[in-house]
């Protein structure tokens, strides 16, 4: 693998955090992941030259680089997703990356909030430990379990801030688990930002009928040909892992609520659709591109209408009256399409943030029940229209006007969006994903009519959602950062779309189009 080569003079791209590439250096790359591609050596085989990769880049004396993630494309291409500690603390937010050539060759490098330098004069803080873990217990709002602290750096909007992160677990009021990590400034107390590792969604149940899954043994519900994705029953608890289904003769559920094994079917089948999506169409193996698998747990609480991921693992609630669990096809690729985030952007999850964490999920869910061609559970653009959840047989969230929603979901990006709860924030990026898929308009798909129009008046024809997704997915693991907002998501998909299509072809212009329609910020890239 080559070494980093000096980076020369460059300069910031201040609404995306892209540094320009250097005179005579190509932007161009291949669409498709190198094949055989083995990740996680990578990754070890980079973090031994983190340390000249520092020098390379000019960071402060102190600055330390742990690498997170590496993707290479088919022509030795790579991006490579670093983290940063500075004298021993953690930066929060303080994550880049680096892309350059199979020659090594830097073209262009991504931080996170524009923050290339992280360094303080000085990390002695004056409000205690003890106060600011009052203060973490206190904004949780719900009794704690544990509460735990470190101080860190951490990179604010403007600048980098000495500050306590206060770890808060428990379980809310609705049965939801909690994990809370709150930012406190370490010399005024103030509430800098809070993010919740656990990452909530729903969507519909029991509706992808009779199906083949994968077994092993005599007879576990682990699909061993998938990295081991497994699913275990929680029988109703709130805790623990459950325990794995088992069968006599390899014929699981009834498709009805009756049956314990029902849940575990759909919530089996799930992951195997979104494991195959992202192998087959993305080239990532598994959630955390390491060829491991995940546990799907089942039968969580009481009546608990919600399904989340927790860092690990998919877990799904089974519904108002215990009835109608949350365990079908876009449920599952929603909630493992956090775990992908995670392990790539890793984007908070509050302010705009958070509402392209939480679109990212809808939009790979999306792709995901539109890819397993289900005859019973057809892939379409509405999220949660099986559940009935609001008692009228309408769904949760419409990703061609999400305002149809009533509950405050935006369709176009304004400054007061990331306010938002995510769920809500989401609204602009899920609209973006319609428009670049299917344009505006009204049309009828899979029998579901939808009529969408752009934000700024204008009218234009989709370029699919196949290459829709191939973007995103492209901007979310090379271009994207843990604070990045939506005017780096703009940026980042332009300049993706130009890396897989190219400079002014269809496909580009259609993503540059179907952002502008939703009221992104414009940046720097252009097709």
């Amino acid at each position: 693998m080559k070494r980093l080569t000096s980076v020369g003079a460059v300069a910031l791209i201040a609404a995306a955090g892209l540094a320009a590439a250097p005179a005579g250096a190509s932007l161009s790359s291949a669409p498709l992941p190198a094949s055989g591609f083995d990740q996680p050596s990578a990754v070890h085989a980079e973090q031994a030259l983190a340390a000249k990769t520092a020098a390379a880049l000019g960071l402060t004396k102190g600055e330390v680089l742990q690498v997170r993630d590496v993707v290479k494309d088919a022509d030795g291409t790579e991006f490579v997703r670093y983290d940063r500690t500075f004298n021993g603390l953690k930066v929060v937010g303080g994550d880049l990356i680096v892309k350059r050539s199979a020659a090594g060759t830097v073209s262009q490098i991504t931080y996170n909030r524009n923050a290339k330098a992280v360094g303080l004069t000085s990390t002695k803080p004056t409000l205690s430990e003890a106060a600011a873990l009052a203060k973490g217990a206190k904004a949780a709002g719900f009794k704690a379990t544990a509460n735990k602290g470190e101080l860190v750096i951490y990179v604010a909007e403007t600048k980098p801030v000495l500050a306590y992160e206060v770890v808060t677990s428990g379980v809310k009021a609705d049965q939801t688990p909690s994990v809370l990590h709150s930012f406190f400034d370490a010399k005024s107390g103030a509430l800098l930002d809070s993010d919740d590792e656990i990452k909530t969604g729903t969507g519909n149940s029991m509706y992808s009928g009779q199906v083949s899954i994968g077994t092993s043994g005599s007879y576990v519900l682990k699909d061993t040909a998938r990295g081991g994705n497994y699913t275990t029953d929680l029988n109703g608890s709130t805790s623990g892992s459950g325990t794995t289904f088992t069968d006599a003769d390899n014929v699981w559920g009834n498709g009805t609520a009756s049956s314990r094994q029902t849940a575990g079917v759909d919530a089996h089948y799930g992951a195997q659709l979104t494991w195959d999506y992202y192998k087959n169409v993305h080239g990532r193996n598994g959630i955390f591109n390491n060829g491991q698998g995940a546990r799907s747990r089942t039968h969580y609480g009481n009546a608990y209408v919600n399904a989340f991921w927790d860092g690990t693992q998919m877990t799904y609630g089974d519904g108002s009256g215990n009835t109608h669990p949350l365990t079908s096809i876009d449920v599952a690729g929603h909630e493992m399409s956090h775990g992908v985030t995670e392990a790539t952007a890793n984007l908070n999850y509050s302010g705009d943030a958070g509402g392209l964490n939480e679109a990212t999920s809808d939009i790979f869910g999306t792709m995901v029940e539109f890819s397993a061609n289900n005859a019973t559970d057809k892939g379409d653009y509405l999220i949660g229209e099986k559940i009935n959840i609001n008692g009228n047989g309408t769904p949760l969230r419409y990703m061609d006007k999400p305002s149809k929603d009533g509950r405050g979901s935006q369709d176009c990006w304004t400054t007061g969006t990331k306010n938002l709860d995510p769920h809500y924030s989401s609204g602009p990026l899920n609209h973006w994903f319609y428009l670049a898929s299917e344009g505006t308009g009204t049309k009828t798909i899979n029998g579901v009519t939808y009529t969408s129009t752009s934000c700024n008046g204008t009218t234009f024809t989709g370029v699919g959602r196949d290459v829709a997704a191939k973007v995103w997915y492209r901007t979310l693991t090379t271009k994207l950062s843990s604070g990045s907002n939506y005017a780096a998501a703009r940026n980042g998909a332009i300049t993706s779309a130009k890396e897989l299509y190219g400079a002014g072809s269809a496909q580009c212009i259609g993503i540059q189009k179907a952002m502008a329609a939703i009221n992104a910020p414009a940046g720097t890239a252009t097709c």
